[in-house]
């Protein structure tokens, strides 16, 4: 078992942070496409090649997220219509998340059986993930899809006060 942390920084602009394993020591680095269409993080090893890729499309009705790893795609996270509360969908193939995944309190499980799990870090200065791989060979996936469900809540709450203005 392997733990990992995410940690945003508040009022970063530059949408670049790092993941972490339990050492501090950096494992991946994370960079976002600040103002550009289409939005995407890309999500890079040590060595800076990058491992993952997350993509918003554009022109959707509803928001769609797509991410890559290692040029494959392995999932899709997409908006469903729905009057009341935001829902979302997350399509791959093996992949399943359980758990409040929007309160970022969830584990993932691969044909099913748990691989990660993932939990909020609470009385931390920004958005901080304790990331718990069960399965290594999973573990870019899982932090791809921890990074994408992040954008996901990103995109609504952005969405949610452009509404409110």
């Amino acid at each position: 078992m392997r733990q990992l942390y995410i940690k945003q920084k508040v009022f970063s602009l530059s949408e670049k942070f790092t993941v972490k394993d339990q050492e501090e020591k950096d494992t991946y680095y994370v960079e976002g496409s600040f103002m550009r269409v289409p939005k995407t993080f890309s999500i890079m090893d040590t060595s800076r090649e990058e491992v993952a890729l997350i993509t918003k499309k554009v022109f959707s009705f509803l928001p769609k997220f797509f991410v890559e790893v290692n040029g494959q795609e392995v999932l899709t996270i997409k908006k469903e219509f729905s009057f009341l509360k935001a829902r979302y969908s997350i399509d791959a193939a093996g992949i399943e998340v359980q758990g409040n995944w929007l309160d970022m309190d969830f584990q993932v499980l691969h044909n099913g059986r748990v691989v990660g799990e993932v939990g909020k870090e609470w009385f931390s200065w920004g958005d901080s993930y304790r990331v718990e791989i069960l399965d290594e060979e999973m573990e870019t996936i899982i932090i791809a899809l921890v990074i994408a469900i992040d954008c996901v809540k990103a995109d609504q709450a952005a969405a949610s006060s452009g509404a409110s203005v």
